[in-house]
């Protein structure tokens, strides 16, 4: 009795599994379908959120080929053969999204060809004056001590930075050639070809690149700092506006969920170093020169992240009330509340002045308004209204948020000074004369006297000066 009802567990168990599998194998098509439009509307907004990755990948596929029609052409082939093959892999390596990355792959993979390529047949040519026996030897031991050396000298910081991917293909390429050199007849062809079809690849790239629509490394630097100064502004408005001035609930919600966009800021440090470094690679474009002080952007950026970092603890107390003994309270708010805001403008002012390269001077007198209130918060947290208060909680809470509010308030006084010293270097105009620029452009065109025949019967008329821009 026990085994018919275990049989009958069994079959029904399987009969279960059987019905799932097909209940699966029926909404397979249906779940198809929603994960294709899923990834559809991902894909969608992607290229919404900038549409130069759409292009990028079009300038990618066009480089891709033109560089193939070596392989398609019959007397192109004859002259490279399977070696051009290397121009579609440096296309695929070298192609990047900006155009100092593009520039700096490519460099670096030209030029550690071209000195790889000549060590390696200089290789070859000494180890073959050793003999057919010490030959082998010889090139092992070449290859040992330039990858070694090579390898050794990627761990110096700036080589790393700059010049791995260089390093890399120097080994790479140095063994290829002298190794292959102890098989190969023709040495000399097989390098030559090697850098021909890289040059080829990497031209392509570097044309395409800077050519048609380019993107620019230096100009997405100097937006990304721009506008991560904006978002510490967003945040000490809503500080003002919400917390301290207590805003109604429907405001209160938008501006806090506005005020969130500080945390993007926090982890900035790396993308901001390699567009720094491959902005150093670009050549004079816009408003850039050659030897723009990119390496200052990181200087700001290391100070928008401080006072960021600043932010974020001060952010912990939104979500309570503030809290002061009730002798203060009143005063210490509008001081704190005027701090934040002034900070904000003069955070609002340095974004915008970066944005025009203009020297920041609008900010100067926010940023003097905000250290007066921090110095007078200051000078009401020693006064004597303390020692009477009895609420310990309240003392600590008060004490906190303006001693962090004073901290931001300093490290947007660091941030004011790194503007500067960028404005300094790069020569950026002053408002006053970006002003007379824009008066000289605008023109008074007087019309001459128009002189009509006696047949028309209208007499010469002269109209007044038109201003034209």
């Amino acid at each position: 009795m026990e085994s018919l009802e275990m049989g009958v567990a069994t079959s029904q168990e399987r009969a279960g599994a059987l019905t799932r599998a097909w209940r699966r194998l029926m909404g397979l098509p249906k779940n198809s379908m929603a994960k294709v439009a899923e990834l559809a509307k991902k894909a969608m907004k992607l290229g919404k959120d900038d549409p130069r990755r759409v292009t990028h990948s079009l300038k990618v596929g066009v480089a891709l080929s033109l560089v193939s029609l070596i392989y398609y052409f019959q007397p192109l082939y004859n002259s490279f053969g399977v070696s051009a093959m290397w121009a579609v892999m440096t296309v695929v390596v070298v192609f990047e999204f900006t155009v100092g990355a593009t520039l700096s792959k490519g460099l670096n993979r030209g030029l550690a060809t071209l000195f790889a390529g000549a060590l390696g047949v200089g290789a070859h040519h000494l180890a073959s004056l050793s003999g057919k026996t010490g030959e082998p030897i010889m090139l092992g031991f070449l290859v040992f001590l330039q990858a070694t050396g090579a390898t050794f000298v990627r761990f110096f910081p700036r080589i790393k930075a700059k010049y791995d991917y260089g390093m890399l293909i120097f080994i790479l390429t140095f063994a290829l050639v002298s190794v292959s050199g102890f098989r190969e007849d023709e040495i000399l062809e097989f390098a030559h070809k090697r850098l021909s079809t890289v040059v080829i690849g990497g031209s392509a790239c570097l044309i395409i690149s800077v050519v048609v629509y380019p993107v620019w490394a230096g100009e997405d630097l100097h937006r990304h700092i721009a506008f991560n100064m904006e978002k510490l502004a967003n945040f000490l408005e809503g500080f003002g506006d919400v917390y301290l001035r207590e805003s109604e609930d429907g405001d209160s919600n938008r501006d806090k969920s506005l005020c969130r966009g500080y945390k993007s800021v926090l982890g900035t440090k790396s993308n901001e170093e390699s567009l720094a470094n491959f902005a150093s690679w670009e050549p004079r474009h816009g408003r850039f020169g050659f030897r723009h002080p990119w390496k200052q952007y990181l200087k700001i950026g290391a100070s928008i992240r401080q006072c960021a970092y600043r932010i974020e603890a001060l952010d912990g107390y939104l979500t309570t009330k503030f809290h002061a003994p009730p002798q203060v309270q009143t005063k210490l708010k509008e001081l704190c509340a005027e701090m934040s805001m002034e900070a904000a403008r003069a955070l609002r002012q340095l974004s915008s002045s970066h944005k025009a390269m203009t020297v920041p001077s609008s900010s100067t007198p926010h940023l003097e308004n905000s250290r007066a209130a921090a110095k007078a918060v200051r000078l009401l947290l020693k006064t004597a209204f303390w020692k009477d208060a009895t609420d310990v909680l309240a003392i600590v809470h008060a004490a906190t948020v303006t001693s962090l509010l004073i901290d931001v308030v300093d490290c947007a006084d660091k941030i004011a000074e790194s503007v500067n010293e960028l404005a300094s270097l790069a020569r950026f105009k002053t408002t006053e004369k970006v002003h007379a620029e824009c008066d000289e452009v605008v023109l008074t065109v007087s019309t001459l006297e128009t002189t009509v025949s006696p047949e028309n019967g209208t007499p010469p008329v002269r109209r007044d000066p038109a201003p034209v821009v």
